[in-house]
């Protein structure tokens, strides 16, 4: 079966590499790019379907049509926007947001000469809006026509910033440095700096002060500005990567001096600074990777030389680190953090073997020490791709897919951040096959966008409560067939289907409006589906009379606007590709603002007939939340804000997760002992001293908050004896590093001190060597012996240049200090 070959998926990825973690990878949603796929034949001759796109079966529904009044058609002809891009042959529009609610975008089109060309770079032009994509005007001029890079050329500040950096795409061997341009008023003027280095990553702002910046160089250094690009210091050398942390605590893995490819043997140093490269500290050695979420800091270690990998992690900015309680991973394998916060992380690791494509999910405690399964057989491709997604639009709610025995991908989803897992329930308006004997419906994820089978991830906003869009299908497994849109308002627990065939869609006005329009490859399309009421009926406008094969849908970030971009292209009149944007603004059509009549009070996580007093609770409290009722035709507007009231719950088996060392059973809440671990002691080791837990098997989920009621035996004990392994003893440099001028001078010192003791070094070998030659036959044994050992300790003294320590060295990243370089030398003569 094709499906069953297909399991190499996706999601939210924050950490995957074959052999290392790394960190959070995750999308800009400022930021939208589209491509132009050109075709063999013109493009103004539109081909029949091909077969693929045919598909290979039909719906068993029929979703809610409502015609277009005259008088609504009339009113979107009217705040429907087209911009045609004449002249403009790039393959690719990158689209960002500058600022919240600011209206402005900065639309990037790029064209990139072959690698194999005569001619080198390409050629870029940039474009401004500031009415929310109605009118774009070329600001190409304003940058002198420089050409950006497309990869990562714009970048705009996080919240509600106006600033906005461009980086130039310039040929690395015939400039010394590279160019970005700035801007402070959301990109009405640039101003053009050059830089002493070439970029080789994006330059990210700092989120407390968006005045500092940090870049690495393709040459590996390590780049801070303390005012917004105008000036750059040096910092550091051998950079790998880097992150942001708490403040402006800035974490980056640099390699040993004079090493290669270190990241792929684990050799990486893991460094911190508190102010903003004056100092630094080795906080960790021998590591593959790290990343930093939710005020956690992992790294992925490997102790010793040729050990499998483990997980260390630190809730203290670095200060210390504790080996996370998780099963070790071979060279094969990987630790992936699926998401996580200041309470609890969830983490995925790979099942032994080679290309194995899941793993088990675990949980952790609010320290990141102690994990426990979660969920098994978790499905995880080779290419870094998991359909691991948080719904941000109910509070616990996690949907995800399996990897069955058989091959089959199952959907589960969890209402109470990971205890427990079920399937999902059939939808009521579709009907499953008649020889299926367990029918449930299956989410798509990256795993099914990655193979081509859906355009779009499953959509979720935290404005829109409940509310949840994803393709999907019906059946004992997930199917390669025509997937179709389903819809759930109630954050997963009911599901009904409402489009028929693949779409890509957008929720605006926080949930009072979704917009959707059909995919197709290899078709034009003229018309975009509209729904007031979450999807339950749909009205169809047509907003251009020349069709345009669709590129993709664009709206700000969030779902508070009520303006969607339309993106595609369309043949001139000489079968030229011309780059079209149809902006609908439905912001006139709903002119009425919502009113308290047009609310409900709706209490989350409810059961039909489930009992009154623990009936909405999870995590410990109920949650009731005031939403728009489903047939009010309303305005939210921008000022919108969430209203919810929390109560108390008691406590239940419901808000335990099975405690370190236990598992729960399948189909049952009962937490059983793990096999490996019965008739042992549960010990763990925290901050260097041993922990033992006495435990019935459950401990209460991070950041639950219910009170009284079932509360299951478990108590920590530290017992009187203090555990380590090396490596959390040599995880903390005791001295800070300086700046890099100062290494300079230390460098400089250190090699004059070397050299004098060299020659001294010199002279007294030669003088022994004459009296060796003195002593004749009798000692010529001894003179071999030593002039053998002198140069092979010569040697290893050469190649331990400081950071280039094997695996069982501990030291901090300058270990060979003045004294050592002494000592050396004193040992060798010693040993004659």
């Amino acid at each position: 079966m094709l499906w069953k070959a297909m399991v190499c998926c996706g999601a939210w990825l924050l950490v995957m590499s074959s052999r290392s973690l790394i960190g959070a990878n995750k999308h800009d949603p400022r930021t939208v790019s589209f491509s132009r796929t050109l075709r063999p034949e013109k493009l103004g001759q539109v081909r029949s379907r091909s077969r693929r796109e045919s598909w290979f079966g039909a719906s068993s529904f029929a979703y809610c049509r409502q015609p277009l009044t005259q008088s609504e058609h009339e009113t979107l002809d009217q705040n429907t926007h087209e911009t045609g891009f004449h002249g403009d042959d790039g393959s690719s529009f990158t689209l960002t947001w500058v600022g919240d609610g600011t209206g402005v975008i900065l639309v990037l089109s790029t064209i990139s000469v072959p690698l194999d060309s005569f001619y080198e770079g390409g050629s870029s032009r940039l474009y401004r809006s500031e009415d929310y994509g109605k009118n774009f005007h070329d600001i190409s001029h304003v940058i002198n026509h420089t050409f950006i890079r497309k990869d990562f050329g714009v970048s705009a500040g996080p919240g509600n910033s106006k600033q906005v950096i461009l980086t130039a795409d310039l040929p690395i061997t015939k400039t010394e440095g590279g160019v970005i341009f700035t801007s402070e008023d959301t990109g009405v003027s640039f101003t053009s700096i050059i830089l002493p280095f070439h970029p080789a990553q994006p330059i990210t702002f700092n989120f407390q002060n968006l005045n500092y910046l940090v870049a690495i160089s393709t040459d590996g250094g390590l780049w801070l500005s303390l005012d917004f690009g105008n000036r750059w210091a040096k910092v550091h050398e051998g950079a790998h990567s880097f992150m942001w942390g708490a403040n402006i605590t800035l974490y980056f893995s640099s390699s040993p001096k004079g090493t290669v490819e270190a990241n792929r043997r684990g050799e990486l140093f893991l460094k911190r600074t508190k102010d903003l490269g004056q100092t630094f500290t080795t906080i960790a050695q021998n590591i593959f990777s790290f990343g930093y979420i939710g005020g956690f800091l992992f790294t992925s270690v490997m102790e010793k030389l040729g050990s499998p990998r483990v997980i260390y992690v630190s809730s203290d900015q670095g200060e210390t680190f504790n080996k996370a309680q998780l099963p070790s991973a071979s060279t094969e394998q990987f630790y992936s953090v699926l998401d996580g916060d200041e309470d609890m992380i969830f983490m995925h690791v790979d099942k032994p073997g080679e290309d194995t494509y899941y793993g088990t999910v675990y949980t952790s405690d609010d320290r990141g020490v102690l994990y426990s399964k979660s969920l098994e057989r978790h499905l995880f491709g080779g290419e870094g791709k998991s359909d691991f997604t948080n719904i941000t639009s109910l509070r616990g709610v996690y949907l995800t897919n399996v990897l069955e025995e058989d091959g089959g991908i199952r959907t589960v989803i969890s209402f109470n951040r990971g205890g427990e897992w079920r399937f999902l329930k059939k939808p009521e308006n579709v009907k499953c096959g008649a020889n299926v004997k367990k029918c449930n419906l299956h989410i798509h994820g990256e795993h099914s966008r990655y193979n081509n089978i859906t355009p779009m991830l499953p959509l979720t906003d935290p404005t829109a409560i409940g509310l949840i869009i994803a393709h999907g299908s019906v059946g004992e497994s997930m199917s390669a067939m025509r997937p179709d849109v389903y819809v759930s308002r109630n954050g997963g627990y009911t599901w009904f289907c409402t489009l028929k065939g693949p779409h890509h869609y957008s929720i605006l006005d926080s949930g009072g409006l979704i917009v959707a329009v059909e995919s197709h490859k290899d078709r034009q399309i003229n018309s975009i589906k509209f729904s007031t009421d979450e999807g339950q009926c749909w009205k169809s406008y047509n907003f251009t009379e020349h069709p345009i094969f669709f590129a993709g849908l664009a709206s700000e970030p969030g779902s508070k606007t009520m303006n969607i971009s339309v993106w595609g292209y369309r043949p001139e009149d000489d079968d030229q590709p011309m780059w079209v944007a149809v902006t609908i603004d439905f912001e006139r059509l709903l002119t009425r603002e919502c009113g308290e009549k047009d609310y409900v009070n709706w209490l989350a996580h409810s059961m039909v007939g489930g009992a009154s007093e623990t009936d909405g609770c999870v995590l410990g409290y109920k949650e009731t939340y005031r939403r728009l009722r489903r047939l009010s035709v309303c305005r939210n507007g921008r000022d919108y804000v969430v209203i919810r009231k929390q109560t108390p719950c008691p406590c239940s088996m419901e808000d335990y997760m099975c405690d370190y060392g236990y598992y729960r059973h399948e189909n049952s809440s009962e937490c059983l002992k793990q096999a490996d671990f019965k008739e042992k002691t549960l010990e763990v080791c925290v901050n260097g001293v041993v922990e033992e837990l006495q435990t019935s098997g459950y401990r209460k989920v991070p950041s639950d908050k219910c009170e009284g009621g079932f509360k299951p035996r478990r108590r920590v004990s530290a017992a009187q004896k203090h555990c380590g392994n090396g490596s959390q003893a040599s995880f903390n440099s005791t001295h800070p590093e300086k700046h890099v001028s100062d290494e300079h001078v230390d460098s400089l010192i250190l090699t004059v001190l070397c050299v004098t003791v060299v020659v001294v070094a010199v002279v007294i070998s030669i003088a022994i060597i004459i009296i060796v030659r003195r002593m004749m036959s009798r000692q010529r044994q001894h003179a071999y012996l030593f002039s053998t050992l002198q140069l092979q300790d010569d040697d290893q003294f050469i190649q331990r240049e400081p950071g280039s320590q094997t695996s069982s060295n501990r030291g901090s990243y300058q270990a060979d200090s003045d004294d050592v370089c002494l000592n050396a030398h004193h040992k060798y003569l010693i040993t004659d």
